[in-house]
């Protein structure tokens, strides 16, 4: 028989049994691969998240205002915010003074002392005497603000050396602290609120460190929204910047940089324990959005009170205050 007949032969002999498939099996240890997610476009933007600015006052209380520049900032507590009690105050030591930097603060002026507020000139952040009420049935004198407002300090261009910048605004906050902290109300909650810039150099001061220092504690952060003040304009303390053609206008704007304003009330009313976050200092990374308590406002027919208010001839002759003729300038 020849090879192909024994090989035909032999495959007629018994039927081969179909092979049974089996299926692919994956050795342990080896995930199952997802699929791919389609990659972003990277010209895709993303809209930010639009937070209820804060507000830390209730209108009822009385507010003042430290080295309020233009006045804007005091203008929109009173024109938007119905605060009826404000005490807002300047560097310059006169309205003309004032009106030579800022052409159209008289516009700010009228609409403060129309809404019941009162301008006072001369006052120097480093110098100023306490904003305090008299007691007639002991004779102790006691702090007349609810909240105290210093947006965006600085001591200006005495030195370009970084070091000493951050030393001499670090000195500017730790006076302010010691000036300020007689003027609080003395009821728990009263408190001093803080603006300024984010980053370096302004991050280099160590705002919370310099509060402690001080007999303060910061009670909460948050971000800085000038748009929840209609109206306000960050003022340079050098006074209007105009343009190479002589128009006003030009530079950066301090309204749209980022900043965060800082709540400090006495020590020991700042972080409570066992309260959760709403008793907790929030941290630098987070906005705080709680809606402030009704504060508890100073009654205006306390007969028996009387309120001794700045004498400012004696108080603007610092040399340096808050005065600011580098680039980076800050001020109200």
């Amino acid at each position: 028989m020849g090879k192909n007949k024994r090989q035909k032969h032999l495959s007629h002999g018994k039927k081969s049994k179909p092979q049974k498939q089996h299926p692919l099996t994956r050795p342990s240890g080896i995930s199952k691969p997802q699929p791919s997610k389609p990659k972003s476009d990277s010209t895709t933007t993303i809209k930010p998240q639009h937070r209820q600015p804060v507000l830390p006052f209730h209108p009822s209380e009385n507010i003042l205002l430290i080295g309020e520049g233009d006045l804007s900032f005091s203008n929109s507590l009173i024109t938007h915010h119905a605060c009826k009690h404000i005490t807002a105050t300047v560097y310059e030591s006169s309205p003309s003074e004032l009106l030579e930097k800022y052409p159209h603060v008289a516009e700010n002026i009228k609409a403060i002392e129309e809404g019941g507020g009162v301008v006072r000139y001369g006052v120097d952040a480093m110098k100023m005497k306490p904003f305090t009420i008299q007691k007639l049935d002991n004779g102790r004198r006691e702090g007349l603000m609810d909240r105290i407002f210093f947006n965006f300090p600085h001591v200006g261009g005495k030195t370009k050396d970084i070091n000493r910048q951050v030393r001499y605004n670090q000195e500017l906050l730790v006076s302010f602290f010691k000036n300020a902290l007689p003027s609080l109300l003395p009821k728990s909650g009263s408190s001093i609120i803080v603006t300024l810039f984010e980053g370096e150099p302004y991050t280099l001061w160590n705002i919370r460190d310099l509060g402690r220092h001080s007999g303060l504690e910061v009670k909460r952060s948050w971000r800085f929204q000038a748009s929840a003040y209609p109206g306000y304009r960050h003022a340079r303390t050098l006074g209007v910047v105009k343009g190479k053609n002589g128009e006003i206008g030009g530079g950066w704007k301090g309204e749209e940089r980022a900043a965060r304003s800082y709540e400090f009330v006495r020590k020991g009313e700042g972080v409570v324990m066992g309260l959760g976050k709403k008793g907790k200092e929030s941290s630098d990374d987070e906005d705080e959005d709680e809606d402030m308590e009704d504060g508890e406002s100073l009654q205006s027919d306390e007969k028996e009170e009387q309120w001794e208010g700045l004498d400012g001839e004696d108080i603007h002759e610092e040399e340096s205050g808050t005065e600011n003729d580098d680039e980076d300038e800050d001020g109200d």
